[in-house]
């Protein structure tokens, strides 16, 4: 820590005997030479003053862009180990018999990619419903899914998963992978109630393959809507401009503190471009919250029970 300040030596008092008669000081020189005194001694108070207010101030500047950059580097150190990369692969047919599958994923090919976190201790895997619709919906077993994920000794693990529910009209979905034996670190779930616009987040997801990649950015807007794979319309939806590309579905939307705020989902992009724009929204956390319990138990949602 550079610390900025003013060193007073201890005045040293020294004895002069001069034994030259000196000639009485007219009044007129006298006033002089205090009014002199004087000034010097304001100007010296002043430059003192000046220095002591400023210096800590210079200090301040110097630390503050380390200290944000370190915190910045814990929290990505914190919060990744719970973020995974999610592989969506299609298994081959043998080429004599067409309804022969061959379950070997050197013969699969990758149909997509996401991303997802950490939700519990058991291996639930929170993530976007679009990044697994062609598990969901396969017919034949065709389909498989692949999960990498780290442990908590930072050692990488890829496990195959398995669809427990999913919610098409919030875009949401829950895998499961097997953790027997595995110690994960599952995530810090804030609230997005309270949020305001201009506040600090950050993205971490596994964009065109890239794993574990930061994105930093502010809130840019509350109260969007952006549409579900069913149709529907996701209320609520949190605006960022932190970027959010293909393979970032899924992925956790985190404050300053490390809590997800969100689910990272959409990205608004000129037609064929698929590049992000700036505009980018996540599914608020407390919506996610309030259905991925009855995912776990169910598979379906509350309102599809009945």
């Amino acid at each position: 820590m550079v610390v900025l300040g003013v060193v007073c030596p201890q005045p040293q008092h020294i004895v002069v005997s001069i034994r030259t008669q000196i000639p009485p000081i007219s009044t007129q020189t006298q006033y002089c030479t205090r009014r002199k005194a004087l000034i010097f001694t304001s100007s010296m108070i002043s430059s003192f003053i000046y220095t002591s207010h400023h210096s800590p101030a210079t200090a301040f500047q110097i630390e503050m862009p380390q200290q944000e950059e370190d915190r910045l580097v814990h929290l990505f150190q914190d919060t990744s180990p719970s973020v995974v990369f999610i592989k969506d692969l299609e298994l081959a047919k043998g080429s004599n018999d067409s309804t022969k599958v061959l379950a070997d994923d050197d013969n699969a090919k990758v149909e997509g990619t996401g991303s997802g976190f950490i939700w519990d201790k058991f291996g639930h895997i929170v993530t976007n419903y679009h990044v697994i619709t062609k598990l969901a919906t396969d017919n034949i077993g065709l389909q498989r899914c692949k999960v990498s994920l780290v442990n908590t000794k930072g050692e990488s693990i890829v496990k195959d998963a398995k669809i427990v529910g999913v919610d098409p009209a919030y875009d949401l979905a829950v895998l499961k992978v097997d953790v027997e034996g595995v110690e994960v670190k599952p995530v810090s779930v804030g609230t997005s109630r309270g949020l305001r616009v201009g506040q600090s987040c950050f993205a971490i997801g596994n964009p065109y393959g890239f794993e574990n990649t930061l994105t930093t950015g502010v809130v840019s807007g509350l109260g969007r809507e952006i549409p579900a794979p069913n149709g529907a319309a996701i209320k609520g939806a949190i605006q960022t401009d932190a970027a959010i590309n293909a393979g970032n579905s899924g992925g956790p939307l985190i404050d300053s503190s490390g809590h997800v705020i969100g689910l990272n989902t959409a990205t608004f992009t000129r037609r064929g471009s698929g590049m992000s724009s700036g505009v980018n929204f996540a599914i608020p956390i407390d919506t996610v919250v309030r259905t991925i319990p009855y995912l776990i138990v169910y598979g379906t949602s509350y309102k599809d029970r009945y």
